[in-house]
């Protein structure tokens, strides 16, 4: 690096010194992933790559009682992680390490949980979906926030912005890139707006104070000027999505991407003996009081093909929320290998992680209950029609005090059921 890049360099890290975050986030972006995680060893080794000053690491290491490991090449973000850890009683459970996060010398399996948010993009998605894998301990997982079109016609100002800085793709294709790493999506959550302006606000605050004549600090605030602009501009056009990844076994699951709604239409045609199933998933997408963004989950074999196919949607009990899972279809050279119980329960889980409190099923009595299904009419939930039953299924996502009780009463199904 050039004695002039060094000096642009340390000017734009002085525009970023003493802001809460180094990129897009929140803590409630953080639980958020955090809730697609799922259940955690009782001390979590914990790795945060691209760490910055420490927010997420902090919050990770009192949320999951783990052991941090926070990375960073900056050595002035790690020591106010360092004071701001002493400051909370941390200090013993917050590690600070200057490294680079594209070589790490840590062992195969030492980590439960890999965090990276608004870092990835140092080194590549793909190349960290690669380099990180290795990384994680058996059951393991992986998360990691990365910026995307959330267009399909990004304007030619927004493209050439991005084309220049670091190339954007859409979700499905980064979709498409964790899947295709060995990986399934546990969840994905896009960042809302109010992450950014966490992010730009201060910054914008830091820019208005900055003083120019600073060498270096000219061609920083230019930079820093640009990016602010291309937000205010065509901020509707792209924006950070979280990844919750997890080395996948012999079923790679993931949540429907747009690219696949002809494939789940023909593993649905496939499965049953009509084409209703396929016709009435195509229907639920279209009711937007039905469709439930995030619980419509494929399973893919290893050439990629779909397989297998369930679907979450809103239903209610009585009047109140609740959740149906249907149709849930395999491929009919590929029932029995595992596939469908695998989408299964990546659908619930990704249930559970958005909240969902009550799933209900019709279907097979000695299918379901190994996904934890009862007789719905144990919680006192009935059909509005007559079946078996043993056939109407219920699971109660989570347990314990302070959860809300499941409601009672009869099903009310979207429209497309016909029921």
């Amino acid at each position: 690096m050039t004695d002039d890049s060094n000096v642009v360099r340390d000017s734009f890290f002085a525009l970023h010194h003493g802001l809460p975050r180094q990129g897009p986030g929140s803590d409630d972006t953080t639980r958020r992933l955090l809730s697609f995680v799922g259940e955690l060893p009782e001390r979590p080794r914990i790795l945060d790559l691209g760490c910055g000053p420490g927010r997420s690491a902090l919050l990770l290491a009192a949320e999951t009682g783990g052991e941090v490991t926070a990375v960073d090449l900056h050595e002035p973000f790690l020591d106010e992680l360092r004071a701001a850890a002493a400051a909370g009683g941390l200090s013993d459970r917050v590690r600070a390490v200057n490294a680079d996060m594209g070589e790490l010398a840590y062992q195969d399996g030492s980590f439960d949980l890999i965090w990276a948010e608004s870092s990835a993009y140092n080194i590549g998605f793909d190349t960290a979906l690669a380099r990180w894998q290795r990384l994680l301990a058996p059951g393991g997982t992986l998360v990691l926030t990365e910026c995307e079109w959330t267009t399909d016609t990004p304007s030619l100002e927004a493209r050439a912005f991005w084309d220049a800085a670091y190339p954007l793709r859409t979700h499905d294709a980064n979709l498409r890139a964790c899947t295709a790493a060995g990986y399934s999506v546990l969840g994905a959550h896009r960042q809302p707006e109010s992450d950014w302006d966490a992010y730009y606000g201060p910054l914008a605050e830091h820019v208005a104070g900055a003083d120019p004549e600073r060498p270096g600090m000219a061609e920083a605030l230019a930079d820093t000027r640009a990016e602010l602009g291309m937000r205010r501009a065509h901020g509707a056009e792209y924006g950070y999505t979280g990844y919750v990844l997890r080395p996948a076994g012999r079923w790679v699951t993931r949540p429907e991407g747009a690219a696949d709604r002809a494939a789940v239409h023909a593993v649905n045609a496939a499965a049953f003996d009509t084409p209703a199933e396929a016709d009435l998933v195509d229907a639920l997408r279209r009711d937007d009081a039905a469709w439930l963004e995030g619980l419509s989950y494929v399973a893919e074999a290893a050439d990629g093909t779909v397989v297998a196919y369930a679907l979450i949607t809103r239903c209610t009990v009585d009047g109140a929320p609740a959740a149906a899972l249907a149709p849930c279809a395999v491929l009919p050279q590929y029932q029995r290998t595992g596939a469908g119980s695998a989408v299964v329960r990546a659908a619930l889980d990704a249930a559970r992680a958005r909240g969902e409190r009550l799933v209900l099923v019709l279907g097979h009595p000695e299918y379901y209950p190994r996904f934890g299904f009862t007789p719905a009419s144990g919680y006192g939930i009935r059909p509005g029609f007559e079946v078996p039953d043993a056939a109407m299924m219920a699971l109660v996502l989570g347990a314990g005090d302070g959860l809300p009780q499941v409601p009672a009463g009869t099903i009310a199904y979207p429209p497309a059921f016909g029921v």
